[in-house]
């Protein structure tokens, strides 16, 4: 380079340019790309499984409310009639009996026979048997699972902290068999002798171990809910004059109530579906329950009980289908509950 003379610099073009930005803040923006995408396709992934279970299960139930089964003498080709005698002939119906209803015979029904002569399919006493067990064992989970979850988060010393909640979390890693042997062993004949009944196989019994099982769920989500309160609310209080109890009941709770309630939902969601438990401990009658001390059948126990023994395709099978289909109405519309408030209490904390 000749003195004197300026030094050449080198012109930007369109490609230096993206070049450049490939290499810096470019290949960032890529990958965040790249992630929200995964994470996009993830989510659209969870709700296309939710509606295909819908799907299936709408499917399936839909048979057990259409067409005709069964066999009757109007259905009887003169082939088949030398198969039956006179008197077999004369104790079949007329004509096939129609399909169940859905609110009349079905959720309008308390008698579930789907194997007699004249085969009902009334699903009333099972949802009524599953809320009773299920909101009995909320009832009594609830304010256990608070007064331990609150006494974790603004009592209990570290060490005691660190000790006693793995302890209860263990208890979600217990086998719904096990505790249902619990049940059956232990339970059972306390509940018999206690309230002086034939059998302590009742919905008391169901609710007590659903109780015990939800108990790690509502525990867990309402210490987070709890710690999450923001500490310049505990300061205030205690500033005002206010001891530790009023500050936790007065102004704690009622900060953290949206996460206290999302906590309650999801451990109803947690014992609603449950089904070992409940098909051990709870005496399995169809039956409507007139008491706690009465043994009922919840919708799980009656899908675990009787579709390995049903013939596929039959109007019995599709049935259980439709069993299944109200108890995944009721769990998702607990979930749906629970969501709504945990998003509540996100926006509170934000």
């Amino acid at each position: 380079m000749e003195a004197g003379l300026p030094a050449v610099q080198p012109v930007a073009t369109p490609a230096t340019e993206r070049a450049a930005g490939l290499t810096g803040g470019g290949a960032r923006r890529l990958r965040e790309t790249a992630i929200r995408t995964l994470f996009t396709l993830s989510a659209v992934i969870a709700v296309l499984i939710l509606v295909g279970i819908f799907g299936v299960l709408f499917v399936q139930a839909r048979d057990a409310f259409t067409g005709v089964e069964g066999v009757a003498q109007s259905t009887i080709t003169p082939e088949q009639r030398t198969l039956f005698t006179d008197a077999e002939f004369a104790a079949l119906p007329l004509t096939p009996p129609a399909p169940p209803s859905l609110f009349g015979d079905f959720l309008g029904s308390t008698i579930w026979n789907p194997t007699g002569n004249t085969a009902l399919y009334g699903v009333g006493a099972m949802v009524v048997s599953t809320l009773l067990v299920t909101l009995s064992a909320l009832a009594l989970a609830a304010p256990l699972g608070i007064a331990v979850a609150a006494w974790l988060a603004y009592v209990a010393r570290p060490r005691a902290r660190e000790i006693i909640k793995p302890v209860i979390e263990v208890l979600a890693a217990i086998p719904s068999v096990v505790i249902g042997f619990i049940g059956i062993v232990v339970l059972g004949p306390w509940i018999a002798r206690v309230a002086g009944v034939n059998s302590g196989l009742t919905a008391a019994n169901g609710a007590l171990l659903l109780a015990v099982m939800a108990l790690p769920t509502i525990v867990s989500i309402t210490e987070d809910a709890l710690t999450a309160v923001p500490r310049d609310y505990v300061q205030a209080s205690l500033a005002l004059g206010a001891d530790r109890w009023q500050t936790l009941v007065r102004v704690v709770l009622p900060a953290a109530s949206s996460g206290v309630i999302a906590a309650l939902m999801l451990g109803m969601g947690r014992a609603i579906g449950e089904t070992m438990t409940v098909l051990m401990a709870c005496g399995n009658a169809t039956a409507m329950p007139g008491s706690l001390f009465d043994p009922v059948r919840t919708l799980t126990a009656t899908i675990a009980i009787e579709l390995g023994e049903t013939e596929v395709g039959s109007r019995h099978f599709h049935a259980l289908f439709a069993v299944g289909l109200v108890l995944f109405c009721l769990t998702f519309a607990v979930n749906v509950v629970s969501d709504v408030y945990i998003h509540r209490s996100s926006r509170g904390r934000a």
